[in-house]
């Protein structure tokens, strides 16, 4: 090679060496955070639909849980689980998960596997634990009472399972123990024991009717009474339990999975304050009320706090995120999985104009999973305003008042382009709170359920919010959480810009704070095989 084709060659790798460093600088100073936008925190996207922090079945699918029992230091939580769900087989049986906080989940694997006996597969209802070996399977006993399509026909029954190594296998005790009395729905055996009439209570959704029973034993079952619904559909998983009101009254509270869209009511928990005698329920009202006015929050369970030797202050709530009427329209079917479950949330219950409610809050454990936090202030809106945080899994929180303004509210998982959102806010033209998913990627196909209302009242001119957004969900608790809307919305994953606006007039969003959470679901809290 000569002297000038070497030189030649140096020049151009020079040139090529400068032209780099330039295109590299420009580039950085594009893409970098300005200057004066200290706050601005872009969170990196994953490219999964796995919730961060919401309780999600590792594989396959999930529906109804089964009321989380503490036992030998942790929460055991049993839930319905179909592992053929990707090759379109059916059955379901009870997976198993445990926790010591009700944020992290250890997955235990099927605890009672389907179609091992004739009766076929597991269906919902509710786990116990035998003390006093009331039942003959020796102290301490995990029991399990649940419904199986009995081999005879194919009749709902229930059966007794019993495990003797405390909740992680189960044997089945073979012929029903609640025969079907002849008719169509006959289901969800919901076990507590009755500390007021030393005995075990079982509920029974029976259709539109709540059935009682009762028991020394949880083998020998004797009809007491029923309660009867209206308007609201087919009633599945109840629940009975006592708390005790904020003024120190005690009250029995009766729930019940419903449906009640026919009739212009949620399609989640309804329950009912009232007295129970031992024998047969009696409402203070015939009128239900909700635990959520979403979309999707299904199948709820309440349970006791396990730490706490006061079972009336306070309990805990979760149910299935989801909807027998879009039940398999979720981008995580492309992951493998199907079945996200709400965040587990503290339940009170408070006298409210001489009518007793109960409230409900985000569980306090939360708050150790936060990562980052955003201080945003106060904020004066007209019109809107964007953000300089973006995120997909957080918690937002506002205290937000306004005079003149018809709409107000917070966009969420918001586009760059601004065209796809999630909305949450208050309609003072409807006087209602509400929920809207129309303009992002949501599971109703027929867009007939976008938008959760619920009242708001007329003359009230501020309001807090307490939001949480994960990948697939949004939770909402309005003020002291006598309101919560919970909806499942699948925002594509790069969409994470948060708006505050305020429509037909001027509002104030002050104390407006941001708590980013930690990827919980990862190896250490066993999600897998």
């Amino acid at each position: 090679m000569t002297k000038k084709v070497l030189l030649t060659l140096l020049i151009i790798v020079a040139i090529i060496a400068v032209v780099t460093i330039f295109i590299s600088n420009k580039g950085e100073k594009s893409h970098s955070k300005p200057a004066d936008h200290p706050k601005q925190i872009k969170e990196e996207t994953s490219s999964s639909f796995r919730p961060n922090y919401h309780f999600s079945t590792p594989k396959e699918w999930k529906n109804d849980p089964q009321k989380p029992i503490y036992f030998d230091g942790k929460y055991h939580y049993y839930y319905l689980y179909n592992g053929d769900y990707s090759k379109k087989g059916g059955g379901t049986e009870w997976r198993h998960a445990t926790s010591e906080d009700l944020v992290t989940w250890k997955d235990e694997g099927v605890a009672i596997p389907k179609f091992t006996n004739d009766n076929g597969d597991i269906w919902s209802g509710s786990v116990v634990e035998d003390k006093e070996n009331t039942a003959g399977f020796g102290k301490g006993a995990i029991i399990a009472l649940v419904t199986q399509p009995s081999a005879d026909g194919g009749k709902q029954e229930q059966y007794l399972w019993y495990s003797t190594d405390r909740g992680k296998t189960f044997k089945a005790y073979e012929k029903p123990v609640l025969p079907n009395p002849g008719v169509e729905d006959f289901r969800d055996p919901k076990v507590v024991w009755d500390d007021q009439h030393n005995k075990w209570v079982m509920l029974m959704s029976e259709g539109a009717r709540i059935g009682f029973y009762e028991s020394d034993n949880l083998k020998d079952w004797t009809y007491t009474g029923g309660f009867q619904t209206n308007d609201i559909g087919i009633t599945e998983c109840p629940d009975l339990f006592r708390m005790r009101g904020d003024d120190g009254t005690e009250k029995w509270v009766l729930g019940a999975s419903a449906n009640g869209k026919e009739s212009g009511q949620p399609n989640t928990y309804a329950y009912w304050t009232g007295d129970f005698d031992g024998k047969e329920f009696t409402p203070d009202n015939d009128e239900p009320k909700w635990l959520d006015h979403g979309l999707d929050w299904y199948g709820g369970v309440t349970f006791d706090d396990g730490e706490q030797d006061d079972k009336l202050e306070k309990r805990y709530a979760l149910a299935w995120m989801n909807n027998w009427d879009y039940p398999d329209n979720t981008p995580t079917v492309k992951e493998g999985f199907n079945g996200v479950d709400s965040i587990v949330r503290e339940l009170r219950l408070k006298k409210q104009d001489d009518q007793y409610v109960i409230t409900s809050s985000p569980i306090e454990k939360l708050q150790d999973f936060v990562s980052s936090k955003n201080d945003i202030g106060d904020v004066e809106v007209d019109g809107s305003k964007t953000l300089d945080v973006k995120g997909d899994s957080y918690q937002i929180q506002a205290d937000i008042s306004f005079e003149e303004a018809k709409n107000v509210g917070l966009r969420l998982r918001e586009s760059d382009d601004q065209k796809r959102h999630l909305d949450v806010g208050v309609s003072k033209e409807g006087n209602y709170s509400y929920v809207n998913r129309g303009q992002t990627d949501q599971p109703d196909d027929a867009k007939k359920y976008v938008e959760s209302q619920a009242p708001f009242p007329k003359d009230k001119k501020d309001v807090h919010l307490n939001i949480f957004v994960d990948k697939t969900s949004v939770e909402v608790f309005v003020d002291d959480g006598k309101i919560v809307h919970s909806q499942e919305v699948f925002p594509p994953l790069n969409d994470q810009n948060i708006t505050l606006f305020s429509d037909g007039g001027a509002a104030t969003f002050k104390n407006v704070t941001i708590h980013h959470f930690k990827n919980v679901n990862d190896e250490k809290t066993g999600k897998g095989e």
